[in-house]
Formats: C-alpha cells, structure tokens, sequence
C-alpha cells in the first residue's frame, strides 16, 4: 500500500490543485502543507479529516491503511430498504467463509444474468 503522504499528492495532483490551495483548505501554511507530502511532517487530526471531506475519501485511506477510497457517505448509503452498504457489509463480514464464498458465488452469478440479459 502507499504511503499517506503519496496519497495526499496524488489526490491534490489528480484535482491539480497547488500545495497552497491545500494548505488554505486545512489552515496551514504551504511549506507545512509541503512537508507532509514528502513525508517529512504529519498531519493533524483535524486537517486528515478535513482532506477526507474534501476528496469524499475515508480517513483511513488518506492514512494508508486501506485501498479502498469510499468515504462514510458510501458506507452510510441505502442499498435496499434499510440496509446500508455498511451493514450489508457487516453482515457478510459475520459470516464464515462458506457462507462469504457462497455470497460472491451468488453476486457473480447476478452480474452474469444481467450481462445476458442487456
């Protein structure tokens, strides 16, 4: 996985931004701001969160710690009825990996129905 501080240039570069709008963003100054990017500084709490919100990513991505770059508005979104994307998540997380296994089965199996059926 990358590093936080690849991933805060990567985002801002994708958005081509400049260190200074970033830095404006979260209150701090662009040499700060230039720091953190090289890795040579860390963020605050309160500034990983900010970006977080601004780049609509989670927190943990911003940090390294996963791959996967959907925020809480994705985890809190309705899927069906009153299931969110988190609890459904949830859910097939408690399950053993017969029962994980036999969930991708069945989604695979969806996915190819509805490729035929287009």
């Amino acid at each position: 996985m990358k590093e936080s501080y690849e991933i805060i240039r990567e985002l801002r570069e994708d958005k081509d931004l400049r260190q200074r709008d970033i830095a404006k963003i979260i209150g701090t100054t662009q040499q700060h701001y230039s720091r953190c990017e090289q890795g040579e500084s860390d963020l605050q709490t309160r500034a990983v969160i900010t970006l977080a919100n601004f780049y609509n990513v989670s927190t943990d991505y911003l940090l390294g710690r996963t791959e996967c770059k959907q925020g809480i508005d994705v985890l809190n979104q309705p899927v069906l009825g009153d299931y969110t994307t988190g609890r459904l998540l949830t859910e097939v997380l408690s399950l053993n990996d017969i029962g994980r296994r036999a969930i991708i089965e069945y989604i695979e199996l969806q996915k190819l129905k509805e490729k035929i059926h287009r």
